[in-house]
């Protein structure tokens, strides 16, 4: 070998055996601890421990045994929230999460698919919220009988006969109901 080693090139070769598939494996800087996680989506780690108990969320466990969530949990946990909030309950949105393929996070068709499953709940729940914004302020059919309207509209606590509650506000046919009861009523104890 001579002593005059200018110019000389240093080949490496690797050779790597390895020959596991990591495609389906979260990197781990994508994946978050649950205090992570419930400082991102704003909600206490116990709500976390309990959509998982649940199956509305799955964790990964680390060596250690502590929870690894995959990043796209965020959107899993943020459509969890925007049920909840329109109302729907947690079994109605694990229902819809079911339809989902395994291990995989809604995307917009998926988005389209879930929501017209609950349009008509939502429709008929925006019905409802139109109701009581537009007829609070009068008579709701719920015994008060403060309101003069009331002994209009509900005379002698007649929408009491249909049910519990603000009749008026839940069913829309309950004023005529109970006004033609008091009709019947007067037409029946009116003298001959």
């Amino acid at each position: 070998m001579p002593d005059d080693v200018t110019g000389a090139s240093l080949y490496v070769q690797v050779h790597l055996k390895s020959r596991h598939n990591f495609q389906n494996m979260a990197v781990t800087s994508d994946l978050l601890t649950i205090g992570q996680l419930a400082e991102r989506c704003g909600l206490a780690t116990s709500a976390l421990r309990f959509y998982e108990a649940k199956g509305l969320i799955k964790a990964e466990r680390d060596a250690g045994g502590r929870r690894r969530f995959v990043r796209s949990t965020l959107r899993r946990v943020a459509f969890i929230q925007a049920g909840q909030r329109v109302g729907l309950s947690l079994e109605e949105v694990r229902k819809a999460l079911a339809l989902l393929p395994d291990g995989r996070t809604p995307n917009r068709s998926d988005w389209i698919l879930l929501s017209r499953t609950w349009r008509g709940q939502l429709d008929a729940r925006i019905h409802d919220l139109e109701r009581l914004r537009d007829e609070l302020t009068g008579c709701i059919g719920c015994g008060c009988l403060s309101l003069q309207r009331c002994r209009l509209y509900n005379p002698n606590d007649g929408a009491a006969t249909l049910g519990r509650g603000a009749r008026y506000l839940f069913d829309e046919g309950a004023s005529k109901v109970v006004r033609q009861a008091e009709a019947a009523r007067r037409r029946r104890d009116r003298p001959p």
